[in-house]
């Protein structure tokens, strides 16, 4: 990429010659102010009243899916029955204890604080890595991205365990290439989460039907459970805000019967099971049962299912929220709910199969029976908006081919629905249902994913901990060693049940991993051939105003993926066709590792040579959770930009005070350090809201950088140049003469002695996900007749 120009040029500099020189300073990097104030996220104080609130809502929409655990994970730690009611005492000891040191002590205390500006998950995680180590496989970012609001970054100094972290990190590309592909492998477990979640939660739940028709045929419970799961894919185009405001009562009510009922049942059957809390039972239940204790802890993990969603789906709470809400309601419920099952267990063993329902009282066993299946809705519907939450931030990171997503709230940004992933989500999750037909094969599937996630999440925290924390090594030593036994300790215990149901999340994770590595390969490749292919600014020039061509009236929009540099598709674009635009604007769409981009410094603009060729650039910034909500207004929003653009650069013209440069680097005049200037316009302003835009005034014989936030108010009154006027009407009349979309079709191939491994991966499956994702004009909502495609093949 282009460097930023120093007045005094090194002798290194000069030996280049120059043309680099010209180089460096017709097609300059967008820089903005320095020093920019930086919005760095801080959790807000919140009322007491307010907190409440927050820690209300939050129920429905984060701990759904570890509140429904009970619906299973005692059938599941003994499918094959009870022999010794001690062994009761000694799972429910290991689920206590899980509970503590899995949801409570890491996740909710330690993960949820390692959010990025408030967004948790996989990628949220990984985002914050690439803002504070060089391991973005895809190196379309520049300083300027930094001075972003919402770009936070800690300092770290050189000789610090962290910079040293950091080197080695950097240090090679397989090195980046292993944390992008731990952070895959996390990521299509989570979707694997998303398949299976509400497969066992509405199974489970519809499985309280034979608790009072015993004779009914396990198909029966199959088909409620299936027409329940059509019917929750198909209302998701709705999306969760009409019916939101219900799921916290819901879960709240759930909380809260859970618990009473673990009461009731323990005072009832046996208050001797609260001996469980002592962790001595946890060896005794090991010594007790050997190889099978072992094996058991896969039901014992499903207690902590859930807890990936946890932190997934904390970007609408506020993480001291989260924290009330687990530590007051969730927590103890789920507690006593175990506890109140293993009492009743004590009494009636032979009812393992179906504990939950079992212990329920007869008097609200109805009831019951319908909050459950409405929670297991619940769990499911944050599964599920969470995966394409997932798919999104996948999508913005190269990761994942285009899909059409959809906004269903106007007040949440968040909830977004993808129609093509809600069908394979169905049409997958109706096939794990129906085809294991029981909790107990699907239930060692769940196991497997979420213990891969949380493996995948300990490893990301590890680099967390020691960039963005910068914590004493022990302290992630420690965190490290009891975070790994405790998660490599149940890993081994879901292996054993590899052939019992837990290679379906292995095959479904492959399946979308080998799409998501395919895919970003053929990104990354695509983004070398531009960045390698680009053309010169010499060769613009020295093809002088009219760019060899005929100039006719209109804008050609030529889109690109670099954000400095003229495309190879131009020199293609000019060399095949004998006239051209008589404005040119290079739009750059480009997504940073931050949760979002504000609208008011989304768009860069800046000229690119002489003012005669009329030429210019736009970057457009999004961050991983933006989203196009009105594709139609991209145009409209790039026009006022640029118009602003021109106003501005017109008002600065006449007050810089930087020396002047020749076309071939040479300086005439006295060096001096060149010098930005803010100024003020009013918020109203061409109708549009503000800008940052980095302004390259620039001339046939001189080119001064000018670094102008629009978001300013000028109060001076001067009124425009003739040449301001001039280039507005000019740009104005080219915009009405037409607008043409030029956007690169580059078709990758593998080259003929690639092996068949290779040619079968770029040559088919990534062609065949070109085709059939979403195009750059659909997204953008370009219209067809105004639509140029410029195709090139590249070989790889």
């Amino acid at each position: 990429m282009a460097t930023d120009m120093d007045v005094d040029m090194s002798e290194e500099d000069e030996s280049k010659g120059g043309m680099w020189a010209l180089e460096q300073k017709i097609d300059q990097p967008m820089d903005e102010e320095a020093g920019r104030l930086k919005n760095m996220y801080r959790e807000k104080s919140f009322s007491a009243i307010l907190l409440l609130r927050f820690a209300f809502q939050s129920l429905g929409v984060v701990y759904g899916d570890l509140g429904t655990s009970p619906l299973y994970v005692f059938y599941n730690t003994f499918p094959k029955g009870i022999d010794d009611t001690e062994d009761i005492i000694g799972a429910l000891s290991l689920i206590i204890y899980s509970l503590t040191l899995v949801p409570l002590i890491k996740y909710v205390f330690i993960v949820c604080r390692a959010n990025d500006n408030g967004q948790g998950g996989t990628f949220a995680l990984y985002s914050l890595l690439c803002r504070h180590a060089k391991v973005n496989t895809i190196p379309n970012q520049h300083r300027t991205d930094e001075e972003l609001t919402t770009y936070s970054r800690s300092t770290i100094h050189e000789k610090s365990f962290a910079a040293k972290t950091r080197r080695w990190l950097e240090g090679n590309i397989y090195k980046k290439n292993a944390l992008l592909l731990l952070v895959l492998v996390g990521t299509c477990m989570a979707i694997g989460d998303g398949i299976l979640t509400p497969a066992i939660s509405v199974l489970s739940a519809s499985g309280g039907i034979k608790i009072d028709h015993p004779g009914m045929s396990n198909d029966v419970v199959i088909v409620v459970a299936v027409v329940i799961l059509i019917g929750l894919f198909s209302l998701q185009h709705y999306g969760v805000d009409k019916v939101g405001w219900l799921f916290a009562p819901v879960v709240l009510l759930w909380f809260l019967l859970i618990g009473g009922i673990g009461i009731f049942n323990i005072w009832k059957y046996d208050i001797g099971v609260l001996r469980a809390f002592s962790p001595v039972y946890i060896f005794r239940y090991f010594k007790r049962r050997g190889k099978n204790g072992w094996t058991s802890l896969g039901g014992i993990m499903l207690s902590i299912t859930g807890t990936e969603a946890l932190f997934a789906d904390l970007a609408h709470f506020p993480v001291s929220a989260i924290q009330l809400a687990f530590t007051v309601v969730v927590f103890p419920c789920l507690l006593l709910a175990y506890s109140g099952q293993a009492a009743y267990l004590m009494k009636n063993k032979e009812h393992v199969y179906d504990a939950f329902y079992r212990s329920i009282p007869e008097s609200i066993y109805w009831p019951m029976f319908v909050i459950a299946t409405l929670a297991a809705v619940v769990a499911s519907q944050a599964t599920i908006s969470a995966t394409f939450s997932i798919i999104k931030q996948a999508n913005a990171l190269g990761c994942f081919p285009r899909v059409k997503v959809i906004h269903t709230s106007s007040k949440f940004l968040g909830q977004i629905y993808i129609p093509d992933i809600n069908w394979i989500l169905m049409v997958l999750c109706i096939v794990v249902t129906a085809g294991f037909k029981n909790k107990s094969q699907i239930g060692n599937a769940y196991g497997t994913a979420v213990v891969i996630v949380m493996l995948a999440t300990t490893f990301i925290m590890i680099l967390i901990m020691l960039l963005v924390w910068r914590c004493h090594w022990l302290l992630v030593l420690i965190f490290a060693a009891l975070s790994l036994i405790i998660e490599l300790t149940y890993f081994s215990a879901v292996l054993f049940k590899i052939d019992q149901g837990g290679w379906v999340p292995l095959v479904i994770a492959a399946i979308f991993l080998f799409i998501m590595y395919i895919w970003h390969y053929g990104t990354v490749k695509r983004y070398e051939f531009e960045m390698h292919s680009k053309i010169s600014m010499a060769w613009i020039l020295g093809l002088g105003p009219s760019l060899g061509l005929v100039r006719v009236p209109g804008i050609g929009l030529v889109y690109t993926e670099l954000a400095s540099g003229v495309p190879h598709i131009f020199s293609h674009f000019i060399t095949n066709l004998p006239a051209i635009h008589s404005v040119v604007v290079f739009v750059c769409v480009k997504y940073l590792p931050v949760y979002t981009v504000p609208e008011d410094e989304r768009f860069l603009v800046k000229r690119i040579g002489p003012k005669n060729f009329h030429m210019f650039r736009c970057v457009a910034r999004y961050g991983y959770k933006d989203l196009h909500k009105k594709d139609d207004e991209f145009e409209k929003k790039v026009f006022d930009n640029l118009f602003m653009f021109v106003r501005l650069e017109s008002m600065m013209e006449g007050g810089s005070d930087s020396d002047e440069y020749s076309l071939y680097g040479q300086t005439q005049g006295q060096s001096q350090s060149q010098r930005s200037k803010d100024f003020l316009l009013p918020e109203n302003s061409m109708n549009t809201f503000s800008s940052v835009v980095d302004l390259t005034i620039s001339s046939c014989d001189s080119i001064v950088p000018v670094n102008v936030n629009s978001s300013t108010v000028m109060s001076s009154g001067q009124v425009s140049s003739h040449t301001e006027v001039d280039e507005m009407e000019f740009l104005t009349s080219c915009r009405d003469a037409g607008v043409v979309h030029i956007m690169g079709n580059t078709v990758v191939r593998a080259r003929r002695d690639s092996p068949f491994y290779k040619k079968i991966c770029i040559d088919y499956v990534y062609a065949f996900l070109r085709k059939m994702c979403r195009e750059h004009s659909v997204i953008f909502n370009v219209p067809h007749e105004s639509l140029l495609n410029v195709g090139q093949v590249f070989y790889v």
